[in-house]
């Protein structure tokens, strides 16, 4: 069994979509107003306006991203305006990484793993 997709839910499906096309570096026909595939390889990236009302208060579930290079990918962060929480630390087991929220208050995580 392996895990087939994870979505966003939202209220602002463009919004969120957008931000997550310009952070992923995605370029697609995926423009719905309810429902758009980010990405579409392995497992899936969805983001979606089920119809109810969210609370922007998702503080049980994060998002982690593995990237070659964290420097570029942090700057990327700041461009977009994201909300950086913890910039990019070397942890004790090798990782670097780097925290911060979406516009919805997801925490994302992107890690790399320098070469020794």
């Amino acid at each position: 069994m392996k895990i087939g997709e994870v979505c966003l839910l939202t209220n602002d499906v463009p919004r969120l979509a957008a931000f997550y096309k310009q952070l992923l570096g995605v370029d697609n026909d995926s423009n719905d107003e309810t429902h758009q595939f980010i990405l579409s390889e392995e497992t899936v990236l969805t983001i979606y306006n089920d119809g109810t009302a969210k609370n922007n208060r998702n503080e049980n579930i994060c998002l982690a991203f593995t990237v070659d290079d964290m420097d570029q990918e942090y700057e990327k962060v700041k461009a977009l305006g994201a909300k950086v929480i913890e910039p990019p630390a070397q942890r004790p087991w090798g990782a670097v990484n780097m925290s911060f929220y979406d516009p919805d208050n997801n925490i994302i995580y992107f890690r790399s793993f320098p070469e020794k």
